[in-house]
């Protein structure tokens, strides 16, 4: 009997771990792994997998190691990997924000836009991006490979640095000026190539993919179930686009119906007690692990 899984997948070590087991436990999927192993237990017999940088992933994909990955967009284009971009999952370990790579000066540095790097000295992870985007502007400069801690590099070793940011609080604090972005990323789901061309494989990995979209989606949403007089329901639902799409049931009181819906978590805050004094009864919200559409 053959014990060989389906598929051997690629997952970002660091910063992306833990909330990438989070996702993967919200889509069906339980990862465990010790503090000091690089291959994980996972319930599913048709996937093994191991966690490495994710800088690394897109090469591994790329060259078969791995059949699937996730990893960051700007790592695929930084390391120029030749494979599938399955589906875009926007998440990281701080936020479901996508990041920028940003282009960054000391904040009294003369330095105000890209063609003032003329000759000047810059740091940075992604080497090949920077450089790319330097040739695109018509700049030469010199990229060095910064192996982190890049934000202390100015202005002492450097004359700028292209760093990753969410929110740019690391660079405020660090009393930075941000001069451009380069480019946005975020977190895809990435295949082989010949893995993909296996219908076996490729329904898997599109499995794999729908789920975590759909656990991603339910982030943000919530279900709502309420009761109300049928007489008051076209009111309520033009008064409250909120609800839009609802499921309507019939209670055994024909004078009154059910909602059933999923709203953005968001407005929930707001919403709850305009139902109530609509004359909605009986609301309840509850938490989702997954909205497929």
């Amino acid at each position: 009997m053959d014990n060989t899984p389906l598929l051997m997948l690629g997952l970002p070590k660091g910063s992306l771990q833990e909330a990438t087991i989070k996702l993967f436990a919200k889509a069906g999927f339980n990862i465990s792994i010790s503090a000091r192993s690089y291959r994980p237990s996972i319930d599913d017999d048709e996937l093994d997998g191991r966690f490495l940088r994710a800088q690394e992933v897109s090469r591994y994909v790329e060259h078969g190691y791995f059949d699937c990955g996730l990893t960051g967009q700007d790592w695929v284009q930084e390391n120029g990997s030749d494979v599938v971009e399955v589906c875009d999952l926007v998440y990281s370990r701080a936020s479901n924000k996508r990041s920028k790579w940003i282009i960054a000066v000391p904040e009294a540095s003369p330095v105000q836009h890209v063609k003032d790097l003329e000759g000047k000295r810059i740091a940075t992870e992604v080497v090949n991006i920077t450089r790319q985007y330097l040739k695109d502007n018509g700049v030469t400069a010199e990229v060095e490979f910064s192996w982190g801690a890049t934000e202390m590099k100015v202005p002492d070793l450097v004359d700028a640095i292209v760093d990753l940011t969410e929110t740019g609080n690391s660079i405020r604090a660090n009393k930075l000026r941000i001069v451009d972005t380069l480019l946005y990323t975020n977190t895809v789901l990435i295949a082989n190539k010949t893995a993909w061309e296996n219908p076996q494989k490729r329904k898997k990995i599109e499995s794999i993919a729908m789920l975590l979209q759909s656990a991603l989606e339910a982030n943000s949403k919530v279900g709502l179930k309420l009761n109300i007089e049928k007489s008051k329901l076209d009111a309520i639902l033009t008064e409250l686009p909120a609800l839009r799409n609802p499921t309507i049931n019939r209670l055994t009181d024909e004078a009154w119906v059910a909602i059933d819906t999923i709203i953005d978590e968001k407005v929930v805050r707001e919403i709850i007690p305009e139902l109530k004094k609509h004359g909605a009864e009986g609301i309840i919200e509850y938490p989702l692990n997954k909205v497929v559409y």
